[in-house]
């Protein structure tokens, strides 16, 4: 008798642990930008020059994003004993529309940037994303092309 609960226990969890669903009984579905990417380069266009950065060396940059909302988080790699001690974050939500990726920074650890939206054009191939849009925050005198490469973040 024990033995048939504790199977019936082990069934149904097994069962329950196999299908992800929404509220509404339908199976979610999970949008190809859904997870956690590590920018590797950053290009900023502005007034005619470029500058390009590169995040495997020095610091290291995230973005996390879910069903509806998104995060970064960047920091420089030498726990901050030196000049190139960096920690930058912040968050919002997101809306997608087929490549059209618009963020609404909502919280962020240079304040100036909350409260604005960001519009960038996607293109996910493989595990590699590549956001390209137009950073414009006329009050501080922000109008820049931003690009970024991103890689996923395995398991």
């Amino acid at each position: 008798m024990k033995m048939n609960i504790w199977l019936m226990l082990i069934c149904i969890m097994l069962i329950s642990c196999n299908e992800v669903a929404q509220n509404d009984g339908s199976k979610k579905i999970i949008l190809p930008i859904e997870g956690t990417w590590k920018l590797l380069s950053g290009t900023i266009i502005e007034k005619g020059d470029s500058t390009v950065t590169d995040y495997t060396k020095n610091q290291q940059f995230i973005k996390i994003i879910n069903e509806t909302h998104f995060a970064f988080l960047k920091h420089d790699l030498k726990k901050g004993r030196d000049s190139s001690a960096v920690f930058s974050s912040g968050d919002g939500t997101y809306l997608l529309a087929d490549s059209l990726y618009t963020e609404n920074l909502e919280y962020c650890s240079e304040r100036q940037w909350e409260g604005n939206k960001f519009e960038f054009i996607i293109t996910i191939k493989n595990d590699t994303l590549i956001q390209k849009g137009t950073e414009k925050i006329e009050n501080i005198g922000v109008n820049r092309i931003n690009i970024e490469k991103y890689i996923r973040v395995k398991k």
